[in-house]
């Protein structure tokens, strides 16, 4: 995360930092870097750097004047077979779409009651919102247990709104890196963001990264939670960014296999590709612990 005016190079296939007035340069492996954020309108970047960021599946994510998520660059060539991928998404039934969306709600409901489970909550009245969810959540049981969920773990007198009062904001910046990591995997397995499954508006250009992020939604919010009511942070600044990001390293299960998120992710995406071409049937997805 670049907070600070500086100059970005690529050297050796390696990130070269140079901080405004530092001296001293710092080097990165790209091999190594997962998501980039550029916060301060006084970042250079150069054009080799930003192919090579892009070449390595890099999320590039640019902030607006608020120091708000607001672009992020996408490869246009991130995969070998993209051709045949996307005809699969292209082809993809709406009972297939339908059946998606279920696992995915199903799952997102799960997470926000173990969180709450995990925070010494009433997780026990989520059950019946995760328990048979209809194909395509006809019965929107993602947004009935969304309207228990937020007081539940929030307190009664918050409100779950984009431009809401704190800790509103945390969840949004989370949400945001959440929202480019998940775009990241999906392109590195081959698959179009702009291809929703359930989300589709003609202002959105990663859909299918806004599906498939859902079950993992509660691992941002654990983090938000923990910050605002341990009290290290009750606004958005340079430090809770720091936490937020952490959330890529989150322990995630998947399985009988615990993976930090963002390899979750990536796991997550190949078996959606592997449900479009008909070689299983269920999504590996997480489970919050």
């Amino acid at each position: 995360m670049f907070t600070l005016p500086a100059s970005l190079s690529l050297k050796d296939n390696q990130i070269v930092i140079q901080l405004k007035g530092a001296e001293q340069v710092v080097t990165r492996p790209i091999e190594d870097i997962g998501v980039v954020v550029v916060e301060n309108a006084q970042v250079n970047l150069t054009v080799p750097l930003l192919n090579a960021l892009v070449d390595n599946n890099v999320s590039v994510v640019f902030c607006d004047n608020r120091q708000m998520p607001k672009s992020m660059l996408m490869c246009l060539d991130g995969n070998t077979t993209l051709q045949e991928s996307y005809r699969y998404q292209i082809d993809a039934t709406q009972p297939t779409k339908k059946q998606l969306w279920k696992q995915l709600v199903e799952s997102k409901i799960r997470n926000q009651a173990a969180l709450l489970r995990k925070l010494d909550k009433d997780a026990e009245a989520l059950k019946p919102y995760f328990m048979n969810v209809k194909s395509g959540d006809t019965d929107n049981r993602e947004g009935l247990a969304s309207r228990l969920y937020w007081p539940l773990l929030m307190g009664d007198d918050f409100r779950r709104e984009r431009e809401g009062p704190p800790p509103n904001q945390m969840f949004n910046y989370g949400y945001s890196i959440l929202r480019a990591a998940v775009a990241r995997a999906l392109i590195g397995s081959g698959l179009y963001p702009a291809f929703g499954l359930f989300h589709h508006s003609r202002y959105n250009a990663f859909p299918l990264a806004d599906d498939v992020m859902e079950p993992y939604r509660p691992f941002v919010d654990e983090i938000v939670y923990r910050i605002y009511f341990d009290g290290a942070a009750s606004e958005l600044d340079k430090q809770s960014k720091s936490e937020l990001l952490r959330v890529l390293f989150a322990d995630v299960q998947m399985g009988k296999l615990t993976r930090p998120l963002e390899v979750a992710l990536s796991m997550t995406t190949a078996s959606l590709l592997k449900v479009l071409k008909g070689e299983q049937e269920k999504l590996s997805l997480p489970v919050l612990a």
